[in-house]
């Protein structure tokens, strides 16, 4: 798979201009019907509200926006260009307006939702989805928790435990980090775990955890 960035996780800021209130609120999404279904329920929630203005950026290249009853080009296209400028897929934003009865003027409005998705994008954060291997690590119960302890370590995804006699961990590491985890793994465990790679898949990493 190919690089690519996105959100770390769903968020909601608020901001007000000349007693206009805007709302930024999103989301990592995977397809076109998870990005609409997160606008639906946005707009759900903030019923009552002038304009809930929204753009999505997926990977297959789909992109959207409405401007929601505002001017056309002050909204929509605002809220896709933050996207896009930070380089973010499977991506949506949607951003409320609540009218405070003063007129921003189509300049005024363009700053005021290109500010409000910027400040959405810093509230969830941006995340790099890397390639990545697939492994099992089993161990014995007594050494569990330090498992547990070295793939957090590691900045591993685990994705579950089956417990048996002993118990199994299955989890997703970065390429460069498989070396040096098997190396951690057989000191911290007196080479009592059995470690094996099992496939590729793909791990979300927060660009300011690296």
């Amino acid at each position: 798979m190919k690089p690519y960035k996105t959100l770390s996780e769903r968020a909601v800021i608020e901001y007000v201009e000349k007693k206009s209130r805007f709302i930024a609120a999103v989301s990592p999404v995977t397809s076109e019907d998870e990005a609409r279904a997160f606008i639906a329920g946005v707009r759900k929630q903030h019923y009552d509200a002038r304009h809930n203005v929204w753009a999505y950026v997926l990977r297959d290249g789909a992109k959207r926006y409405s401007d929601d009853g505002e001017p056309q080009g002050t909204a929509g296209i605002p809220v896709l260009s933050v996207l896009e400028q930070n380089g973010l897929e499977n991506s949506v934003c949607v951003v409320t307006r609540y009218f405070g009865g003063i007129l921003l003027g189509a300049g005024g409005l363009v700053r005021a939702y290109t500010h409000t998705a910027s400040l959405g994008v810093a509230a969830g954060g941006i995340a790099e989805v890397l390639p990545c291997s697939v492994c099992t690590v089993t161990v014995a119960y007594p050494l569990y928790s330090i498992v547990q302890t070295l793939l957090r370590d590691f900045n591993a995804a685990t994705d579950n435990a089956a417990f048996s006699e002993s118990v199994t961990l299955t989890a997703r590491l970065l390429p460069k980090s498989v070396e040096p985890f098997k190396a951690a793994l057989a000191d911290a465990t007196g080479g009592k775990a059995a470690f094996a790679l099992t496939g590729e898949g793909e791990i979300t990493v927060r660009r300011d955890a690296e």
